[in-house]
């Protein structure tokens, strides 16, 4: 049929417009503030996490009118679901009080043994410790406890709409860095680790010293660069006194959190699992708030889209990262994450026949280097984003001020994975 084989350019199609409308939902928003009787809808086509869920609902109605409804189920039950899945679990886990008041009392100690401002020692250690720790407890956790720490206590209080960008810029860009010291923690990698050999001793020799040389350094900049201004939150608030948690409570959420990481790979273990995991956070509410439930679901609901949508780019993906040498299919990589999805991409590259050992190199350190120029370019960044994109002005993250506070940091990192 003709109009089947237009599928794949009406899918190309259909993904330039999710991007477009991605970059565009500050004016959705704009609208519904302003719009008297279609406020919702505009409210609803403004929200990020739902850009990619809509557009992957209009392909999927597309492909059935271009071919058939049979056609069109069977795509998406073809299309795996485990990661947006495991990215809901994990960020609700990793989200709860416990978790989050255990982390926060270990910066807390760490901080106070630095020769630094206690405020200015705890900026730090959430915009470098804790994206590395997304190396063991993979990156999506790592991106919720670094955004729930900034939030509780940077994001919450006075500070300029210069610095929420620009730590939200190197938040990104660490976080996609800082999980590739391991095999399974980064998305990217994962996609080719066990087709190209590459386990956790070789990630931590060719990749690790690098990535963790680029995360301290993006932090340690920004934090001398905001130093005053940080200096002065510390001289003019208090940190918030938590109320104190038993162990055997810390240590359960601990297990739970460390299985669901464990049996990543395995939706039917850590969904079950993670019913479990509710059972037990209303037997012991009393040291819960609330659930991220509503966050990770819109979350999940992105990836799903980003999944659905991703399903159809092979055509041209494939033969344009196929045709680039080392050089530019490095910066190549970092240019089209920005618009794709890093996993996605390093997922395709991995179809391409005969790449040679610094090709694959360029391809994954490309990829990891641009995981944080937006929100679609690194599945745990919509984490980030839906849990502080409250604090900016007008509730909105502008895209493009996401992007250049993001530059920065990714050159820093493009550098060191490059030239080292």
């Amino acid at each position: 049929m003709i109009t089947a084989s237009l599928l794949p350019v009406a899918a190309a199609g259909i993904f330039a417009l999710a991007v477009l409308h991605t970059f565009s939902s500050a004016y959705f928003l704009r609208r519904a503030h302003h719009s008297r009787h279609h406020a919702g809808l505009w409210h609803l086509l403004g929200e990020v996490e739902v850009v990619f869920g809509f557009w992957a609902l209009v392909l999927v109605c597309v492909m059935a009118l271009m071919t058939d409804q049979k056609q069109a189920v069977h795509y998406l039950e073809s299309r795996n679901f485990t990661e947006p899945l495991f990215v809901f679990v994990i960020l609700v886990i990793a989200g709860t009080r416990p978790v989050l008041w255990s982390v926060q009392q270990l910066v807390s100690r760490l901080a106070y043994g630095l020769p630094l401002n206690a405020h200015l020692a705890t900026y730090f250690l959430c915009l470098s410790l804790i994206p590395l720790t997304g190396s063991l407890i993979t990156e999506p956790a790592a991106m919720t406890l670094a955004a729930l720490m900034l939030r509780d206590r940077f994001y919450s209080r006075q500070i300029s709409e210069k610095m929420r960008y620009m730590t939200l810029g190197v938040l990104f860009v660490n976080v996609s860095v800082g999980g590739v010291l391991t095999s399974f923690a980064a998305p990217p990698v994962l996609m080719v680790a066990e087709k190209w050999g590459w386990n956790s001793a070789f990630m931590l020799q060719v990749f690790g010293w690098k990535a963790a040389c680029a995360v301290v350094l993006n932090a340690l900049f920004l934090t001398i660069f905001f130093r005053r201004e940080l200096s002065a939150l510390a001289d003019s608030d208090q940190p918030v006194a938590s109320m104190s948690i038993p162990w055997p409570v810390v240590l359960v959420h601990f297990l739970f959190l460390s299985a669901t990481v464990w049996f990543a790979h395995y939706p039917v273990v850590f969904l079950g699992l993670f019913l479990f995991f509710l059972g037990f956070t209303e037997a012991y509410n009393q040291y819960q708030d609330r659930l991220m439930l509503r966050e990770g679901l819109l979350v999940a609901f992105f990836l799903a889209g980003l999944v659905v949508l991703g399903g159809q780019q092979q055509w041209w993906l494939q033969p344009v990262l196929a045709g680039m040498d080392n050089a530019v299919l490095f910066v190549g990589a970092a240019a089209l994450t920005a618009v794709t999805d890093n996993a996605a991409l390093t997922y395709l590259g991995s179809l391409v026949s005969g790449l040679s050992d610094s090709a694959k190199y360029a391809l994954v350190s490309g990829a990891v280097a641009g995981g944080g120029l937006t929100v679609i370019a690194n599945a745990p960044n919509p984490a980030g984003f839906s849990i502080l994109k409250e604090h900016f002005a007008g509730q909105v993250i502008n895209p493009a001020g996401l992007f250049a506070a993001a530059l920065i940091p990714t050159g820093i990192a493009a550098a060191f994975f490059y030239f080292m």
